[in-house]
């Protein structure tokens, strides 16, 4: 079956301060983003749909993209600050990309089967892109149903500092039903607490399930995203900083009956570079995974 791996690499340049600052984190010079498509296509995804900017592509062609290229089908698509709905333009000062869901909007003419949704420098783990694909495939037929990764909070916090977490509450049949965002979440010893809007700490289960913006989607999702881009940029479209995200999307998705989303819990590790001093972790999470046989030295070949 034709599944599609829509990468969201637009944000890498502003993320990093340019695409040269993503250091390699494998033995054989490959960034985390090597190891998420080798993961998807040994899981059955036969295309991956980069979104990148304009700033970023040649540089993410020529770093990642052309040694890609030699082992799966690959397109480019731009997100770009002026495609948007008709009627709508760019503010003045707007400089800031829309966010996740007007990334995966940018690619609505480059997918049309069942496809997934990562971020590009996030480590998601190989067990992650089976349940996804497998979901995909099961539910083909179905243009209403999607899937999330979730994952271990305890899995995806940072020993240097707070992280933001969508936190997932499900129902009884592992079917979410809200994603609710914690933006200062810290682990301290042996348990793990998030500052709420009133500043006051509160602990939360490392066993809580959390989206970290790993979906399975289905082509009616961009009909969704084009009828909620509008109603968002005219309430906060003039926000210079305002960003248009894709769980809120989908909560809107859920709370309307439009659509329901399969909870594929993992105990995957996911990790990734959040501070600077994460990245020697990084480097050696993946050289244990080389060395237990996960991964070849070289992963390219």
């Amino acid at each position: 079956m034709n599944t599609t791996l829509m990468v969201l690499a637009a944000g890498i340049g502003s993320r990093y301060g340019g695409l040269k600052q993503m250091d390699p984190v494998g033995p054989g010079g490959e960034f985390i983003l090597d190891y998420s498509v080798y993961d998807a296509i040994r899981a059955g995804f036969d295309k991956i749909v980069f979104v990148v900017s304009e700033k970023i592509e040649e540089a993410f062609k020529a770093t990642i993209g052309e040694r890609i290229a030699k082992h799966v089908t690959v397109e480019y698509v731009r997100q770009a600050l002026d495609d948007l709905p008709q009627g709508f333009t760019v503010p003045e000062g707007r400089e800031k990309p829309w966010g996740t869901a007007h990334a995966i909007y940018a690619g609505r003419a480059a997918v049309d089967t069942p496809f997934g949704v990562i971020n590009a420098d996030d480590f998601y783990g190989r067990e992650s892109y089976e349940l996804l694909a497998q979901h995909l495939s099961s539910t083909a037929a179905d243009a209403t149903r999607f899937a999330m990764v979730g994952y271990r909070l305890s899995n995806t916090v940072s020993l240097h500092g707070s992280v933001a977490r969508g936190v997932c509450q499900v129902d009884e049949h592992n079917r979410l039903t809200d994603v609710v965002e914690r933006t200062r979440i810290e682990a301290h010893r042996d348990s793990i607490h998030y500052r709420d809007a009133r500043g006051i700490w509160h602990d939360i289960s490392g066993d809580a399930r959390v989206s970290m913006n790993l979906w399975g989607f289905k082509p009616s999702f961009f009909d969704a995203l084009t009828a909620e881009f509008g109603p968002f940029l005219e309430q906060h479209g003039s926000e210079p900083k305002a960003e248009f995200f894709a769980p809120s999307v989908v909560n809107t998705m859920i709370k309307s009956g439009q659509a329901s989303v399969d909870v594929l819990s993992t105990d995957s590790a996911w990790f990734g570079v959040t501070y600077p001093d994460d990245k020697p972790r990084v480097i050696t999470e993946i050289n244990a995974l080389v060395g237990a046989g996960e991964y070849p030295r070289s992963l390219w070949g």
